[in-house]
């Protein structure tokens, strides 16, 4: 039996994972589903792209969801969630998400303990307006300063453009 929202017949609640429903407060295996989240794992990993891989599984969700699921934990026996599908097909998910990330540039680590420091200039130009409100004359006053960032390799930026 599935937990139901009021009106919307058919539609799972969105904190219950794909592939699982709720009986008596425990979560129980959705057979049918199940069956499916097993072929989009097994369809990933053998080269389909994320809604490839959906799409052959019988899921209809977008790129991002597909990905999610893929990286949900839950799927494994986490907490009180019983497992679909094995800890070692999960991890060659786990590595192969990695993998394609790394090949698309996706993956940006730092690098031991870096830290990048700006340096910054401000430059204000003399008020052309006196105004009687000191709340007016203040925004008027610091609408004139402008900014700037020295890069490190003494490339320089101006608001959002950098040369």
């Amino acid at each position: 039996m599935r937990v139901e929202p009021e009106g919307k017949v058919g539609e799972m609640m969105s904190h219950i994972p794909f592939g699982y429903t709720i009986q008596n407060g425990r979560a129980l295996i959705n057979e049918e589903e199940a069956v499916k989240i097993e072929k989009l794992f097994e369809a990933y990993l053998s080269g389909l792209s994320l809604t490839e891989a959906a799409q052959k599984a019988g899921i209809k969700r977008y790129h991002t969801s597909v990905a999610r699921m893929l990286a949900d934990k839950r799927y494994v026996e986490y907490k009180f969630y019983p497992p679909i599908i094995s800890k070692d097909t999960f991890e060659k998910a786990q590595l192969e998400r990695r993998r394609r990330a790394e090949e698309l540039g996706r993956i940006h680590e730092h690098k031991g303990n870096e830290k990048k420091i700006l340096n910054f200039r401000f430059h204000a130009s003399m008020p052309d307006n006196l105004y009687d409100d000191p709340f007016q004359q203040a925004e008027y006053a610091y609408s004139l300063i402008r900014s700037e960032v020295i890069l490190d390799d003494n490339e320089e930026c101006y608001g959002n453009s950098c040369s």
